[in-house]
């Protein structure tokens, strides 16, 4: 599949602003499955200073300045990518979850080390007892590791509600726990508090997915939104994605940005800003398919 994803983000200021300061995660990563064919940002008002960095998890990292005053700021990114279908291995032939654990803790070769880095708690996935707690009906001894992580999924998928309005950015993992209610950031944050929590190694996954709108209906445009996921590292086969937003395994419809240990680590867009006064804040997200050129 090839998609043409578009991402606006706008930030309109009571007050003229003296200065803001940014880091942006909004180009497309290369993978085995995903080819970015095209990416580039415009930002208004022009920058006095940007550059793209790599940053430790391999994601590449936009900063920018705009040092003169301004009531609107406004970040687009625009990118081509194009999915392949990804080999999903069966989850009964992977190995039992408690060895998963041992061979992650002993830093097992080729990926053991880089892997391990997952398994820890991190500013926004606590690792303790109640994430456990719910983890363990998943996780009988001797299951493997996929097929545990896949219930999970199922289960978080079925006992929580989507709620736009449940949480924000700062909610913790005990809280979602509590409420049962959230969105996909605090699901993919809950499986990786849970599967940390075994001892398991699991990253966040920022990304896109291309929805459809309802029979009859015409897709408004900027109705997508960015979306999250994770990733569980399973011995002998690498890592595999988990969507318990929707309890499936992505594939071709799901676009990935950036990943990292949580969502701190890959936010979209996120900065400082001087002055401003009271601001608001609009994102348009927008993924299309494409059928050929760039």
């Amino acid at each position: 599949m090839r998609y043409r994803i578009r991402h606006q983000t706008t930030y309109q200021y009571s007050e003229p602003a003296s200065l803001s300061q940014n880091e942006l995660f909004l180009h497309p990563r290369e993978t085995l499955f995903q080819r970015v064919l095209k990416s580039g940002l415009t930002i208004e008002p022009e920058p006095q200073y940007m550059h793209d960095r790599t940053d430790y998890f391999g994601n590449r990292a936009t900063v920018f300045m705009v040092q003169h005053s301004h009531s609107e700021l406004t970040i687009t990114a625009q990118s081509v990518v194009e999915t392949t279908p990804r080999t999903l291995p069966s989850a009964e032939s992977t190995v039992p979850w408690e060895t998963a654990v041992r061979r992650i803790a002993a830093c097992e070769p080729p990926k053991g080390l880089y892997a391990k880095q997952f398994a820890f708690a991190s500013p926004l996935v606590t690792v303790g007892e109640n994430a456990l707690a719910y983890a363990r009906p998943s996780f009988a001894p001797g299951t493997p590791v996929l097929m545990g992580a896949v219930d999970l999924m199922g289960r978080i998928f079925t006992e929580f509600t989507y709620d736009k309005s449940a949480t924000t950015v700062e909610t913790s993992v005990e809280q979602v726990l509590e409420t049962r209610k959230g969105v996909c950031q605090d699901f993919s944050h809950l499986a990786i508090s849970c599967l940390r929590s075994l001892g398991l190694a699991a990253r966040y996954v920022s990304g896109y997915l291309k929805t459809y709108p309802p029979p009859g209906k015409e897709k408004f445009i900027g109705a997508d939104a960015s979306h999250a996921w994770l990733s569980l590292f399973v011995p002998d086969i690498g890592w595999v994605d988990l969507d318990p937003t929707n309890n499936l395994i992505p594939g071709e419809s799901h676009i990935i940005l950036a990943w990292g240990r949580d969502y701190g680590d890959v936010t979209p867009v996120k900065g400082v800003v001087m002055g401003g006064g009271v601001h608001t804040l609009s994102v348009m997200v927008d993924v299309t398919e494409k059928a050929d050129g760039i």
